[in-house]
């Protein structure tokens, strides 16, 4: 797991800029906090900072690999789960390695495979390989976006970048907002459209696409996408087959030269990995499974219960200590880091994220850092298995909108008055719905019901469960903690999106299937335990917090956040008390206080980051 960052200009000798790739390199230090490397050249400037997590003597990066009189280097940020079966195909081959890591595996693979390399590839991934004799650049990113890529042209350059924040430090970058920033900013935010940014100019490589940067321009290609097929396999064998897949991504996802724990809620999915990973330590006499669990002081004493978050997670944590024996870290986060937290999430993220959603997990890996450096996490199940009552509740099945987001008409009460004379956020997420929805492909097989689900699940798909993996690497790797998410395994997921609803919502359940898949596998309660997300804070000290904190930025008429939204009703907000919005405007847990929280990151970022508004 690691950081980087280069600029390629083909017209240009760009040797001489060293200072500004190491200026840039810089930011990306808590991505990579044990390595810095550079290489550059005539035309590419490429900087790198390492996490170490596998082959620390021969997995520097960026790395050089010569063939047929020709150069090749990469910079890569990622893991694969399908190393050695592609080493071993390039070993047939009559390639030979220096050492055992999965960068290397990547550029030989590139060198033998060309372009394909990347159908090849089953992990978390984002890397750039320089074709030295073709001065021809290759970028590509993983199925999902777990890992991310960054780019922007401008001046006879290609930059690019792991972050933004990398970016924003090369002179020829200027971070502007416009119409569509703002659409994304407080329409589909803390969202995004797949392949946008929120500053203008500035792009992201899409989950499964690659691009080519040669004389001929800037070339973006598709190299894999959810096909829509019947479904042939009776339940029989589909419960065999998600059993195979989940138990063999987990298994692939355990390697690792630095100490791996895993996070658990006592919630299905964490229990899942947990329960795989810790009989898998037992069965090969290895050491006690590391676990973690996140808390608030005082949330068992505040927690209220709602269709959105039904039950708190301690009860369920001990059940699971009691029948696996790992041991357990309960990391408890009191209101004042976590408010404090709120600006080092922003940055971390480059943009206002999920409020104290972002911060308490910057918190939560921080600590586990302390011990581990990788950590196994059950995100992504609910997507893939449909676990979000949004698949469920008619009224967001009916909205018409992102399911998650249906807060639209306060969204644009938000904006100020000279900017919703110019912006309408209704049309445009209309627009970045429409688009979406445009892209399913639904079959004549499909019942009624199944092809309902096709589309919802192909917006949460590619939406919301992009917002959690920008979330989990972010606030990881702030961290110089490596998240692996195994139930985002490609394979798995291509499987699921065939599985009927009828099937997929097995006895009319959220996860109806995974439920009944690993039935022997955890106790009754934590099979039976209905769907509960990430936990969020209870306590009423913290709604205080952050309404103070939101209130101290609107004592200055001149704050940032009144060039973009209405000062009134902000002030009308905190007149509520957090009562404004009592039902989500954001996923299942950004009610009233994490509002205040968000508007609090807005103008943390405006104030940091300086954007140019042209509107």
């Amino acid at each position: 797991m690691c950081g980087f960052v280069g600029f390629v200009n083909l017209k240009h000798d760009i040797s001489n800029k060293k200072d500004i790739l190491m200026h840039m390199t810089k930011t990306l230090s808590k991505r990579g906090p044990d390595e810095e490397n550079f290489y550059i050249d005539e035309n590419i400037a490429l900087g790198h900072r390492r996490l170490i997590i596998v082959d620390p003597e021969n997995g520097h990066q960026p790395m050089y690999a010569s063939y047929n009189e020709n150069e090749y280097i990469i910079a890569y940020n990622g893991q694969l789960y399908n190393t050695n079966d592609i080493r071993n195909e390039l070993l047939s081959n009559g390639y030979h390695f220096e050492g055992y890591s999965d960068t290397e595996v990547i550029l030989k693979g590139f060198i033998h495979y060309g372009y394909d390399i990347v159908k090849k590839l089953n992990g978390i991934f984002s890397f750039v390989i320089w074709n030295k004799n073709k001065k021809e650049l290759f970028m590509a990113r993983d199925h999902f976006g777990i890992k991310p890529l960054y780019y922007t042209l401008v001046d006879n350059h290609l930059l690019f970048a792991s972050e933004v924040k990398a970016l924003k430090e090369h002179p020829l970058v200027e971070l502007k907002l416009d119409k569509n920033s703002i659409g994304e900013l407080l329409g589909i935010g803390p969202a995004h459209t797949p392949g946008t940014c929120i500053f203008k100019n500035i792009f992201e490589i899409k989950p499964a696409h690659f691009a080519i940067y040669n004389d001929d321009g800037f070339h973006v290609e598709e190299y894999w996408k959810l096909e829509s097929k019947p479904h042939l396999d009776n339940f029989e064998t589909t419960c065999k087959t998600v059993h195979y897949l989940l138990e063999d991504s987990i298994k692939r996802q355990l390697v690792s030269d630095v100490p791996l724990c895993a996070m658990l809620s006592g919630g299905l999915d964490s229990s899942i990995i947990t329960a795989y990973i810790a009989n898998y330590y037992k069965e090969n006499n290895l050491p006690k499974l590391e676990t973690y669990s996140v808390d608030y002081v005082d949330n068992d004493k505040n927690f209220v219960k709602s269709d959105f978050q039904p039950n708190s997670d301690n009860y369920y944590i001990d059940l699971m200590l009691n029948n696996f024996d790992t041991n357990h870290h309960k990391v408890v986060i009191d209101t004042p880091e976590l408010a404090k937290a709120l600006e080092d999430a922003m940055i971390a993220r480059d943009f206002p994220g999920m409020a104290d959603v972002d911060s308490s997990l910057l918190l939560f890996c921080k600590n586990i850092k302390e011990i581990a450096t990788v950590a196994i996490s059950g995100e992504c199940s609910d997507e893939i298995f449909a676990g979000y009552p949004w698949f469920f509740r008619e009224d967001a099945l009916n909205s018409n909108t992102f399911p998650w987001s249906i807060a639209i008409n306060e969204r644009q009460n938000l904006l100020n008055k000279d900017i919703t004379q110019k912006i309408n956020l209704k049309e445009y997420i209309d627009f970045r719905y429409t688009e979406s929805l445009s892209n399913v492909e639904i079959l004549d097989c499909d019942s009624k019901e199944t092809a309902e689900k096709r589309k919802i699940s192909y917006l949460t798909l590619n939406w919301f469960m992009q917002t959690l993996l920008d979330r989990s690497d972010r606030m990881s790797m702030y961290n110089g903690l490596e998240l692996r998410v195994p139930f985002c395994d490609y394979r798995l997921v291509e499987y699921m999106w065939n599985v009927p609803w009828e099937i997929k919502a097995l006895n009319g359940r959220e996860k109806g299937l995974l439920r009944y898949v690993v039935r022997d596998l955890l106790p009754d309660e934590i099979i039976n335990r209905k769907k509960s997300p990430y936990p969020k804070t209870h306590n009423p000290t913290y709604l205080n917090t952050v309404k103070q904190m939101l209130s101290d930025i609107m004592k200055n008429p001149n704050a940032p956040i009144n060039t973009l939204l209405d000062r009134q009703y902000i002030l009308d907000i905190l007149q509520t008390n957090g009562n404004a919005f009592t039902r989500p405007w954001f996923g299942q847990l950004m009610t009233g206080p994490q509002l205040m929280a968000y508007l609090c990151q807005v103008n943390m970022w405006l104030e940091r980051y300086q954007p140019k508004i042209e509107i």
